[in-house]
């Protein structure tokens, strides 16, 4: 059974900082790719990063510079460190992961999702 536990949001202000972390247990497979998506309200779901076991990483361009994913293979538990933050970052950030040694950044290509935590920055 698998099962992906988000942890980290929060409210914050402008400017300041986050972590989220997500831990997944239940998986077979050595591989797992895994990603953060946010939605907001009223918005489509879109992906912020991705990383897999490689340490291949994406960012979308909105995120650049200011948030940071990491990954620890052992643990199948990954970290999104949120710098710089912006009132638009405010969003219901989704943890996700597939079994896989690669990455999409399609979010319908991960098989799995966390129940999502909320992040606000006024």
């Amino acid at each position: 059974h698998v099962q992906l536990v988000e942890s980290g949001g929060g409210s914050v202000q402008a400017g300041g900082s986050l972590r989220l972390s997500c831990a997944a247990s239940g998986y077979t497979y050595n591989f797992v790719c895994m990603g953060w998506f946010r939605q907001a309200p009223g918005k489509e779901r879109e992906g912020v990063a991705t990383i897999d076991n490689f340490g291949r990483l994406t960012y979308a361009d909105s995120v650049k510079g200011r948030f940071t994913i990491s990954k620890d293979n052992a643990k199948n538990t990954q970290y999104l460190q949120m710098n710089s933050l912006k009132p638009e970052d405010t969003a219901m950030y989704y943890c996700a992961a597939r079994p896989r040694s690669y990455c999409s950044g399609d979010p319908a290509w991960f098989s799995d999702w966390g129940q999502g935590t909320q992040v606000t920055v006024s």
